[in-house]
């Protein structure tokens, strides 16, 4: 049982890549709803909810993101 060394290179490099996506999607999503309170009646609307729904994506791929980057972590660390 050894380590592949590659794949774990690529995994480390997803999991940094996974920080910096854990910090942006809530603080995207918190920017649109405070856009969504600013710009509440005015012409300008359109713009927080086109922010609200890029962060909503970005969570969702961030999930994602989560489960095949674990999952190459995993397969790294305990290959047959």
């Amino acid at each position: 049982m050894s380590t592949d060394v590659n794949l774990l290179g690529k995994g480390l490099k997803y999991l940094g890549l996974l920080i910096f996506l854990f910090i942006a999607s809530p603080i995207t999503l918190t920017m649109g709803f405070k856009a969504l309170k600013k710009f509440e009646n005015t012409p300008k609307e359109y713009l927080s909810y086109v922010i609200l729904f890029v962060a909503g994506v970005l969570v969702v791929f961030t999930i994602y993101f989560a489960f095949k980057t674990f999952k190459i972590l995993l397969k790294a660390l305990f290959n047959n």
